[in-house]
C-alpha cells in the first residue's frame, strides 16, 4: 500500500500538479493521524528533501500541524460541541500542533470520527495547498513552528497554518453536534 501511495504521489509530482499534491499531502497527514497514510506522506516528504524538493515537506509538515490546532480552536470557541474532559485537554493541542505532533488530535477523532476526521482533513488540505501556492519550502523534516525560521516565506507559512486551522475549526463548528446540557 505504501509503495502504491508513493508511486501515485510521485506521478502527481512528475505531472506538475503541485497544488494538487500539496492538497493531497496535507489531507493524508490528517486522515489517520500517525497511521499508514500519514506515514506515507511523511516518508514521501523526507525523501523529497533528499532530492531537493523541500516544498513537499512544507505541505506535509503544515498538514500535520493543523488537526490539533483546529481542535484546540474549536474547544476554545465552540465549547458546546465538546465534553468537559475534551474541553479540559483542548488547549494542550495548541502546543502539540505547533510542535508537529498530529497525534494530539487522536482522542478527539476517536470520539467522533465521522465529523472530526473530515474537518481535520479539509483544514490540512487547505493548508497544504496554500503552502504549495505560496511556494513555501521547508528543508527540515521535523520541528513544527521551530522550522519556520529556515523556511522560505515563513510569514506565508504561518498564513497557511492559520487558514487551514480556522477552516478545520469552522468545519467542526458546523459538523459536530452540541453536547447534552447537564442539569
Amino acid at each position: 500500500i505504501n509503495t502504491g501511495l508513493s508511486n501515485g504521489l510521485t506521478a502527481i509530482s512528475d505531472a506538475g500538479y503541485i497544488t494538487v499534491l500539496g492538497l493531497l499531502l496535507g489531507a493524508m497527514m490528517a486522515i489517520d493521524m500517525g497511521g499508514p497514510f500519514n506515514k506515507a506522506a511523511y516518508v514521501f516528504g523526507t525523501a523529497a528533501i533528499a532530492n531537493g524538493d523541500t516544498w513537499i515537506m512544507a505541505a506535509v509538515m503544515i498538514g500535520g500541524m493543523v488537526p490539533p490546532i483546529a481542535i484546540a480552536l474549536s474547544t476554545t470557541f465552540n465549547k458546546k460541541k465538546w465534553t468537559a474532559e475534551e474541553l479540559k485537554s483542548g488547549p494542550v493541542n495548541y502546543l502539540m500542533g505547533l510542535c508537529f505532533v498530529t497525534e494530539g488530535a487522536i482522542p478527539y477523532a476517536a470520539s467522533d470520527p465521522i465529523r472530526v476526521l473530515p474537518s481535520c482533513m479539509v483544514g490540512s488540505a487547505v493548508a497544504g495547498a496554500l503552502t504549495s501556492l505560496f511556494n513555501v519550502t521547508c528543508p527540515a523534516p521535523h520541528g513544527g513552528i521551530f522550522t519556520f525560521i529556515v523556511c522560505d516565506h515563513p510569514l506565508l507559512y504561518v498564513v497557511a497554518l492559520v487558514a487551514g486551522s480556522v477552516v478545520g475549526a469552522l468545519m467542526l463548528a458546523l459538523l459536530k453536534k452540541n453536547q447534552p446540557v447537564k442539569a
